[in-house]
């Protein structure tokens, strides 16, 4: 057996017991593996929806272009569709989603514009904005506008809903689903509650996002809005999609919890997924004593490891946002370790002699060179030995006709990996901004006293 095109395969996902992850958990609990639709993602059943749909209707015409704001899990299951159905794709995302979902969506053939994420949605630079624009000035082009399109959930309700029904044997309880777009939840929620009204429909909200005092408080509170780094899940306005009558109850995770989530779902269970499926594992982890031990529940693993291998799976990321606990020697334990004392610096007017005689006298083998009290450059041993020998009267000229760019910059929180990548022929040392808006410099010594102890 066969199929006639990549799009056959969307859909019948496995459903997982998961056990060391929630081993303190009173109940079975299943993940619906969605990273095994050919998109590595559940945006792919309600693209193709919403796109037949739009055939149907006469909205999407033959050759047409397909313009849509998207994170990148919806423009991917859009951008594959439109290839075995002939359309252009146009998408425009925020500059808060991962490189590795842009680059995804560039990969076939789709042009991606980014966005700035800290805009209201009515901003003119807003990324629903700019798709909108889009729409109204490129001919033959048709907005699926997955927020508002009921084709979204109704995908769900048709096909999620009744797999898991399937899968569980009627058994399921609970149904944990992370809400952006809000089809996800509400056509798989609204099928189950259709089979069996006592299953609960739990949804994960992130800090920054409007829904779960909207839901609890009927009141649309602004100050609830703040930019947040949470992929997939969470919205500052309220998408037609969000069925609040079939959701019961919202749960919020931070940015952190949802990060570290994500990993250990990976390393305590083996699946490789994203930081929405993160945060949904999280919240339930909040709500687990509200559990029984007869009761099934069923999260959704929303889409892949993969989209996030320059953020919730790049150690360097998760330090510069103090989620990652110090494990590994960072910038701040080196510096912590070496012997504190002012950082000696020389002026790019003095001489190369005077250079070297205040190197020699402080024992150092490169200096930081500044102008005015700026950084704007450095001196090595090796550049004054270089310049000598071409020239012996160099000794005489002033630091700035030899000296070398200035050493990188690194915060605090920078991992000794980066910090010895950093550190080769043509930097003998880092500088580490310090808190307080001043400066310290790390040497190759330094990192080799520090792992001495």
């Amino acid at each position: 057996m066969w199929y006639n095109n990549i799009l056959e395969t969307i859909g019948n996902t496995p459903l997982v017991k998961l056990n060391n992850i929630v081993k303190d958990i009173p109940a079975t609990v299943l993940a619906k593996i969605e990273t095994t639709n050919p998109g590595n993602s559940i945006k792919d059943r309600m693209a193709i929806k919403m796109i037949e749909d739009a055939e149907k209707s006469g909205k999407l015409k033959p050759g047409g272009t397909i313009i849509e704001g998207t994170s990148g899990n919806t423009g991917m299951g859009l951008a594959m569709a439109a290839i075995i159905k002939g359309y252009k794709c146009i998408f425009t995302t925020t500059d808060k989603q991962s490189k590795e979902k842009v680059d995804a969506l560039r990969a076939f053939g789709a042009e991606v514009i980014v966005c700035p994420t800290n805009v209201e949605p009515e901003d003119l630079r807003s990324y629903y904005s700019v798709s909108s624009r889009l729409e109204r000035e490129v001919p033959n082009s048709w907005k699926p506008n997955q927020y508002d399109n009921l084709s979204n959930s109704q995908a769900h309700y048709e096909q999620t809903g009744p797999e898991i029904w399937e899968q569980t044997e009627g058994k399921i309880t609970h149904l944990i689903v992370g809400v952006g777009t809000g089809g996800t939840i509400s056509g798989t929620g609204k099928y189950l509650k259709e089979k069996n009204p006592n299953i609960k429909v739990w949804g994960i909200d992130t800090y920054g996002s409007v829904f779960k005092k909207y839901k609890e408080t009927g009141i649309f509170d602004k100050n609830e809005i703040y930019p947040y780094i949470t992929e997939g899940i969470g919205e500052d306005f309220l998408p037609a999609n969000v069925n609040f009558d079939v959701i019961d109850l919202f749960e919020k995770v931070t940015d952190k919890e949802a990060a570290l989530m994500t990993r250990e779902v990976c390393r305590q269970e083996g699946i490789f997924v994203g930081n929405s499926a993160g945060a949904a594992v999280a919240g339930l982890l909040q709500l687990k004593d509200q559990l029984k031990p007869e009761d099934v529940v069923v999260v959704i693993f929303h889409d892949h490891g993969s989209r996030y291998m320059g953020k919730m799976y790049n150690e360097d990321w998760l330090r510069e946002r103090g989620f990652l606990k110090d494990e590994k020697l960072t910038a701040r334990t080196i510096l912590a370790k070496k012997e504190t004392g002012e950082i000696v610096t020389i002026d790019c007017e003095k001489t190369v002699s005077e250079a070297f005689n205040t190197m020699s006298t402080m024992n150092i083998s490169q200096i930081p060179v500044t102008q005015k009290g700026m950084l704007v450059g450095k001196l090595e041993e090796s550049d004054i030995l270089s310049a000598l020998l071409e020239n012996p009267s160099v000794k005489s000229a002033t630091v700035e006709t030899v000296m070398g760019s200035t050493f990188p910059f690194v915060d605090l929180n920078t991992s000794i990996d980066r910090l010895s990548s950093l550190i080769n022929k043509d930097n003998s040392a880092v500088l580490v901004e310090l808190e307080d808006g001043r400066f310290d410099i790390i040497t190759q010594y330094d990192i080799i006293n520090a792992i001495k102890g």
